[in-house]
């Protein structure tokens, strides 16, 4: 497996909508893509990835089932499609594509989304909580939302100024 390049806020390709997997495409090359994408992940610390934010244009979301503890339990949804949304909270929210920023952001407490495993089997899944943010929050990935498009307008505004400084030091510190 490998740790694959992110994709930074302000790339277009993450506004770009991603496209649906055809059943003949979930085959070894996908069940790679899958593995790589769990590892990079991991390996950046975070609790989901789409994906767009590694420059791949499918349908594809890969998060860790938080709500198992300490245990890593990752999972794969190909095509999903949220079918149900149900209560709102408002909770904690960051991304791997603009790192060190973290917003306060509504969602549903409890979705019900469906789509197909990492074999291309039928799935339906209730969640709830931290697992229904994490999963509406790459959901949007998909669609082109970044988490701080859902801020109000003075909240994006300064969350967007503060990853211009990130960014800014993040490419220095590469260029070094």
């Amino acid at each position: 497996m490998a740790v694959l390049q992110l994709k930074y806020m302000g790339d277009p390709f993450l506004r770009k909508k991603a496209m649906e997997i055809e059943p003949d495409e979930i085959d070894s090359v996908m069940d790679k893509l899958i593995g790589d994408m769990i590892e990079t992940m991991y390996t950046k610390d975070g609790v989901g990835l789409a994906a767009p934010q590694v420059g791949v244009g499918k349908r594809l979301i890969v998060y860790d089932n938080v709500e198992a503890g300490y245990q890593l339990d990752p999972q794969v949804l190909i095509n999903p499609v949220i079918i149900e949304e149900e209560g709102s909270c408002r909770g904690e929210e960051g991304c791997l594509s603009i790192p060190e920023i973290k917003e306060m952001v509504e969602r549903a407490e409890r979705i019900v989304v469906r789509g197909l495993d990492r074999e291309g089997g039928e799935v339906e899944i209730e969640a709830t909580d931290m697992v229904a943010r994490i999963i509406q929050h790459e959901v949007d990935h998909l669609d082109g939302i970044l988490f701080v498009d859902l801020l109000g307008g003075v909240k994006k505004k300064l969350a967007v100024s503060r990853w211009k400084k990130v960014r800014k030091e993040l490419e220095a510190r590469q260029s070094a």
